[in-house]
């Protein structure tokens, strides 16, 4: 059935009609809106004091008239009482941190328009500005007699010319010089292009004053510095070999003298060495590693090495997990951190000789959209502090004791998510139709579901591929569910928290049979006797987007598709996304020139020709990862071929689509309203 108006006047109309629908489907008010997004909240970088009392965090929330996440410092004590904003300040604040005694708090806030370091006495309450930069400061790292603070900041430099151009006249109005682009890598998604310059690492006084810069020269010093236990070095993980533009899967760890700013390479290996942390009796450094095989997924390591470099041996590997965020126990009889394991994110201790423990699960809940993972831990004298999620919540403060059970001291959203009916989660496992390979995923069903009936199914993707979902909190599956639809989410091949045999299935063979898992997934539903077999819908983002597109290629189950921030034709893809240079050799063999025929055999548009299915396409104007060149391909092919589909456009948006609130609601409701469209 074809329209007479616009897909940008129809589109807008149905955001309105969607929200209105909503709100017509739910009169009692106790079913999850779209406007509800504005009312989430939700936790971040939970750091517990020294002592073990106290707990700082950053309360992230919802301004509905700036349309922009707020986020503010609160504290909180281990018994969940006494929970109250830190500071008065009015704009963003993060990165808190305590000082070793626990009598002082750094943060940063932004103020005035620029990013800047403050100083909080515990006592008193009392703040202080510590800095003037031109940059932001990352990396914020007290030294253990808390006399100085470490950080990294971009030191600008002059913008290349080629040209020298003549004056203009005084008071003429010309057109803007040229700009001229040498690097490699000289544009990222979210920041656009980026300022010319190089990161360094810094020292400043505890008490205010100019900071001192320690690294110098062409090189990036990204990662975040740790100190050594006696103060006089720091360790960074960088890359200042001669060709490290062009190593960009390759970094060394590095310590950096304090007195006098002397570098020495403790590692040399192809492959990355980073996330470096010192024990605390400064004899052993553990750092995450692995060796570059070329491959599209990796598994990372704990690795340890002596404080000169010698004696590297890897820590975690009989553990065939990505091993995250390492940190020391206080006695040095080994390290905390986190990993993925089958959807769950962990926080797990392992000791000298390799043994692994768990200590607490449900890490994550700071991706409020999709359920992906993330979140963070501190460690305390006996205690950790982490943000806990579940599939009924976003992210909250949780404690747990060395060796107890976790208990959650926050409650951010209990105001309005116990008023609100959701869709439940449950998880399913089911095998592939291709090699019988157990998959897992997780099904949500409307609330006040009745299972003798029968109801529309979304198929939603995951994104990466190399990535995966989990049984966390996730607002746009919960409002498709708010709407009458059973969704389904998994983790087919090339997920991550499955080990690097599962991980890497779709090395050079992306899409494959990732293709197949999922299509198991919907059968395995349907045969649960509730899914309406005429009303199977299917979406996605970012590789979620392809396989969508990949999906109406290769069957036409479905009645109507919605693909999100996709690639559909890898030969552009990588030659026009920000990271164009990252993928040659590790997605496909070789180079798109040396080798095209591998890199259209798995681009989506090369199965265009076969698609029947009303496909709608929506993408971020600012998107620098897929490009919206990649949708129009697809958009411009379809219409040549007369079958229905649109193009849906979200003003400013970055490959990060629902970084705004409204951003999150316009995604939600176009996927709805294009659902909607083919009953």
């Amino acid at each position: 059935m074809k329209f007479p108006f616009t897909a940008i006047v129809w589109f807008a109309l149905c955001a309105v009609s969607v929200s209105v629908a909503a709100q017509e489907k739910n009169p009692s008010g106790d079913l999850l809106t779209l406007m509800d997004v504005f009312e989430m909240e939700f936790a971040s970088d939970p750091q517990i004091s020294p002592d073990d009392r106290r707990v700082v965090y950053v309360r992230n929330s919802m301004d509905i008239m700036k349309d922009r996440k707020r986020s503010a410092l609160w504290i909180v004590d281990a018994a969940g009482m006494d929970h109250r904003k830190l500071t008065d300040g009015t704009t963003n604040e993060s990165s808190p941190r305590w000082s070793p005694d626990g009598s002082k708090l750094l943060y940063v806030s932004k103020e005035e328009g620029t990013t800047q370091i403050f100083l909080r006495w515990m006592d008193t309450g009392q703040t202080a500005r510590l800095t003037q930069l031109t940059s932001s400061p990352t990396g914020l790292r007290w030294s253990p007699d808390g006399q100085s603070i470490a950080f990294s900041m971009l030191v600008r430099q002059k913008a290349p010319e080629l040209v020298k151009l003549p004056p203009k006249p005084e008071g003429a109005e010309w057109a803007d010089a040229p700009i001229l682009i040498e690097r490699l890598k000289y544009r990222s998604d979210g920041d656009g292009d980026l300022p010319q310059g190089f990161h360094h690492l810094f020292v400043l006084p505890a008490d205010g004053g100019t900071p001192r810069q320690l690294t110098s020269g062409s090189f990036h010093h990204r990662d975040t510095p740790v100190w050594s236990p006696d103060g006089k070095a720091l360790m960074l993980s960088g890359n200042r070999n001669p060709d490290w533009e062009h190593e960009y899967h390759n970094s060394e760890i590095y310590e950096v003298s304090v007195d006098d700013g002397t570098i020495t390479a403790l590692t040399f290996r192809k492959g990355p060495d980073n996330s470096p942390t010192v024990s605390p009796d400064g004899n052993t450094i553990a750092y995450l590693s692995f060796d570059d095989r070329v491959q599209t997924y990796q598994v990372t390591h704990l690795h340890l090495m002596n404080r000169d470099g010698s004696n590297r041996r890897v820590l975690t590997g009989d553990l065939d997990r990505d091993a995250s965020s390492p940190v020391w126990a206080k006695d040095g009889s080994g390290l905390y951190f986190q990993y993925d394991d089958h959807g769950n994110t962990k926080i797990a201790f392992v000791d000298l000789d390799g043994n692994v423990r768990v200590i607490a699960g449900s890490l994550g809940g700071t991706s409020l959209g999709r359920p992906y993972g993330g979140g963070s831990f501190s460690l305390g004298k006996k205690r950790l502090a982490f943000t806990r999620t579940r599939p009924d919540h976003p992210a909250e403060v949780a404690i747990v004791e060395t060796g107890g059970d976790a208990r959650e001291i926050t409650h951010l959203n209990r105001d309005f998510l116990d008023h609100r009916k959701i869709g439940r989660v449950q998880e399913i496992r089911y095998v592939s139709s291709f090699d019988k390979r157990e998959i897992q995923g997780w099904v949500v069903t409307p609330p006040d579901f009745d299972p003798g009936m029968k109801y529309p199914l979304i198929l939603e993707i995951h994104g990466g591929p190399i990535h995966h979902y989990g049984d966390r909190f996730t607002a746009e599956i919960q409002l498709y569910a708010a709407q009458g639809y059973v969704v389904l989410y998994a983790n087919p091949r090339g997920s991550t928290s499955y080990g690097g045999e599962f991980g890497n299935l779709l090395h050079h063979n992306y899409p494959g049979e990732d293709y197949d898992d999922l299509i198991s997934g919907v059968d395995a539903l349907i045969a649960r006797g509730f899914i309406d077999e005429k009303r199977l819908y299917v979406t996605g983002g970012s590789a979620g987007g392809i396989m969508t597109a990949w999906i109406v290629g290769k069957t036409d189950r479905f009645r109507a598709a919605v693909a999100a921030k996709p690639v559909i034709n890898w030969y552009s893809k990588v030659l026009m996304a920000d990271n164009y240079y990252a993928y040659h050799n590790y997605r496909y063999p070789g180079s798109p020139w040396e080798n095209p025929e591998a890199y259209m055999k798995f681009s989506p548009i090369s199965l265009v020709g076969n698609v029947t299915t009303p496909t709608m396409m929506l993408t971020g104007t600012d998107d620098l990862r897929t490009p919206l060149s990649e949708s129009e391909q697809f958009y411009g092919a379809l219409k040549m071929r007369n079958i229905d589909t649109a193009m849906v456009r979200i003003p400013g948006a970055s490959h990060r689509m629902t970084a705004r609130p409204s951003q999150l609601i316009a995604k939600v409701a176009n996927v709805l309203a294009w659902f909607e469209r083919y009953p």
